[in-house]
């Protein structure tokens, strides 16, 4: 297979010559599945780029998907390492991605003196980072680079019970935390961009703990918005063209919220089951790729009809998407997936176009 074919229909869609040909993901910004079925460990997904960048190139041959190579720690958990904090990287059946074992703050005076690393290219994984992202630029691939979202980043710094603690008792200190894990991310866009072409980079980020399980939108409106936009706007303005944002959870209520966050032109949202398709292209469609919703549980444990009914549903909404469409999982795709099942996307998305067609 010639590698620098890899992605070629997305980079076909990013710049709109076709729209009306949907694609798939089979797992989303999460790359453990491949790394699994290509044999390696789990945790090499996250601190081994050779294999990761290996799996997923032999990943995407297998199964004839429409992706990307990517990497990331997982979570927010690069935040947690960069400043300080350990990790625990997944290696049993039922571990996806690394968890933090220590934050960098546990107590209000730890937030209080935490300050940025001395030196971001060296700082947690950006060193996997970036050796990752070299492999993607020397075979003739974009750049897909994780950014954390600022709300990530906070909560990665002193755990999620604290920072909604604080945003409650202490609002300053959260919005300390959350200026600072803006400020780190803006600093890692700008080495990435100081490093590789900015109209080869594309850059994805996610924002499960703003969801509305965690948040409301009173909430989101003052602890994530002004921070989220900000981010987004430094992304543009080094050159970047196209931001992969994951809207993860349930979201339904912040939707017209994360609507006035710039993603590029056009940008890339997806969503989880919660969040109807028909719901993200009547607030996003006009000016981002519509992604999403088929729920990982029932890829990982539903039967191949169940999940083959899923995905034409959702093809049959997403195809009216005016930016393009891409199926994929609705979050993380657990690594022990049957490939059978994931393979049905495939097959459910190749099922639809040749119908169309007909």
């Amino acid at each position: 297979m010639d590698i620098t074919q890899i992605g070629s229909k997305f980079r076909a869609l990013l710049s709109g010559k076709i729209k009306n040909r949907p694609l798939v993901w089979l797992w989303g910004a999460t790359p453990s599945f491949a790394v699994q079925n290509a044999g390696y460990p789990v945790a090499a997904a996250y601190n081994d780029p050779q294999k990761s960048f290996d799996a997923q190139i032999e990943t995407i041959a297998q199964f004839g998907e429409d992706g990307i190579p990517r990497m990331a720690v997982g979570g927010a958990s690069d935040v947690t390492w960069a400043f300080g904090g350990t990790l625990k990287w997944p290696a049993d059946e039922y571990s996806m991605a690394p968890t933090a074992t220590r934050h960098p703050a546990n107590s209000e005076a730890e937030a209080q003196a935490l300050s940025m690393p001395d030196d971001v290219a060296t700082a947690g994984p950006l060193p996997l980072y970036l050796d990752f992202a070299r492999r993607c630029q020397k075979n003739g691939l974009p750049v897909f680079p994780f950014i954390t979202s600022p709300i990530e980043g906070a909560r990665s710094l002193c755990g999620p019970e604290l920072l909604l603690r604080w945003m409650i008792k202490q609002p300053e200190l959260a919005h300390r935390l959350l200026r600072l894990a803006t400020a780190y991310s803006v600093a890692v866009v700008r080495l990435f961009a100081a490093t590789f072409p900015p109209e080869d980079i594309l850059t994805y980020l996610a924002a499960p703990t703003a969801s509305n399980q965690m948040l409301s939108p009173r909430f989101f409106e003052t602890f994530v918005l002004p921070y989220q936009k900000k981010l987004h706007e430094e992304i543009l303005q080094t050159g970047i063209r196209h931001i992969y944002c994951h809207i993860c959870g349930e979201q339904n209520k912040n939707l017209p919220l994360w609507r006035k966050i710039p993603m590029g032109n056009p940008g890339i949202v997806s969503f989880g089951h919660e969040v109807d398709i028909d719901t993200a292209i009547k607030f996003f469609g006009e000016r981002c790729i519509i992604a999403g919703n088929i729920e990982p549980a029932i890829i990982h444990l539903g039967t191949p009809d169940q999940i083959y009914n899923l995905c034409r549903e959702a093809l049959t909404k997403g195809i009216k998407a005016p930016r393009g469409y891409i199926l994929m999982p609705g979050c993380g795709l657990p690594a022990n997936a049957p490939p059978n099942n994931v393979f049905i996307l495939k097959k459910a998305t190749e099922d639809f176009d040749r119908n169309r067609q007909i």
